[in-house]
């Protein structure tokens, strides 16, 4: 017998999830004093704030790269664009 996977649509988009989460981290977090369980509570913070801004690249019409963001293709386009340099007769 098959297990069938129970779903169910979100009420709320990820953003909003998202940034509630990171608020009631963000809170959880103040009110402990310094230590490990605070440290990792403003790891989790960044990291959905992370997760955050990730979902609202992908989410742009535009979908592009940040400024300053190289990827595997531009690196690969410049070690081709070198080799090409250094090869060719001037």
């Amino acid at each position: 017998m098959v297990k069938r996977r129970r779903r169910f649509r979100q009420t709320t988009t990820l953003a909003h999830r998202l940034t509630e989460q990171a608020s009631r981290l963000r809170d959880r977090a103040k009110q402990l004093p310094a230590g490990t369980e605070q440290t990792t509570l403003w790891r989790k913070v960044r990291q959905t704030e992370t997760a955050l801004r990730i979902d609202a690249l992908l989410s742009s019409p535009q979908s592009a790269v940040p400024s300053g963001a190289t990827t595997l293709t531009d690196k690969r386009e410049k070690k081709f664009l070198a080799k090409s340099a250094q090869g060719s007769p001037s």
